[in-house]
C-alpha cells in the first residue's frame, strides 16, 4: 500500500470523463488500497480514482460509520429532498464553499469482489457519494458553490496564531 499523490484543480485529468472498469486486475486491488491510504493520510472522507491520476470509474469513501465503501462503476439512481452545507475537496485544498446535494441518495454499483449492491445513504455520506460520482465526470464541486470559496485554515494553523 502507497499514498499516491493527490491531483488538484488545473490538472486536466480532473476535467475528463472516466472509464468503466470491466474487470478487476491486481493493480486495480492495489489502486483500491492505495485510495485509502491516500485519503486516510490527507484526512478526507472520500477520494475517486482521478484525483490520484486513474481514469477509471472507482470511489472509496468512509465517513467514519464504521464501513469503508467502495463504489465500482457507481450510478446514482434515486435522489430525494436538499441538504445545504460547507463542502471541500482533496483536489481543492484550502478551499470550501457552500453546495447543495440531496439529502438522499440511492446508488447502484460494484463492490471491490465485482458484485453489484446497492446503497441507500442521508447526510455526509450522501454528500459524499453524489461528490466523489461529479469527479467521475470531470466535475469539480467548485462548479456548484453557491457564492464565493472561502480560505480554510487547517486546525493546527489556528493554534498557531
Amino acid at each position: 500500500m502507497a499514498i499516491r499523490q493527490i491531483r488538484t484543480m488545473g490538472d486536466e485529468v480532473l476535467e475528463k470523463v472516466c472509464k468503466p472498469v470491466k474487470e478487476m486486475t491486481p493493480s486495480l486491488t492495489q489502486l483500491i488500497d492505495d485510495m485509502f491510504d491516500t485519503m486516510y493520510s490527507a484526512e478526507g472522507v472520500g477520494l475517486a480514482a482521478p484525483q490520484v491520476g486513474i481514469r477509471k470509474r472507482i470511489v472509496v469513501i468512509d465517513v467514519e460509520d464504521g464501513n469503508q465503501y467502495v463504489l465500482i462503476n457507481p450510478q446514482i439512481t434515486m435522489t430525494e429532498g436538499a441538504q445545504t452545507g460547507a463542502e471541500g475537496c482533496l483536489s481543492v485544498p484550502g478551499k470550501s464553499g457552500t453546495v447543495t446535494r440531496p439529502e438522499k441518495v440511492t446508488v447502484r454499483a460494484l463492490d471491490r469482489n465485482m458484485q453489484e449492491f446497492e446503497l441507500t445513504a442521508e447526510g455526509l455520506l450522501a454528500r459524499a457519494i453524489c461528490h466523489e460520482c461529479d469527479h467521475l465526470d470531470g466535475k469539480l464541486y467548485v462548479e456548484l458553490v453557491e457564492g464565493e470559496l472561502m480560505d480554510v485554515t487547517a486546525p493546527e494553523e489556528e493554534e498557531e496564531a
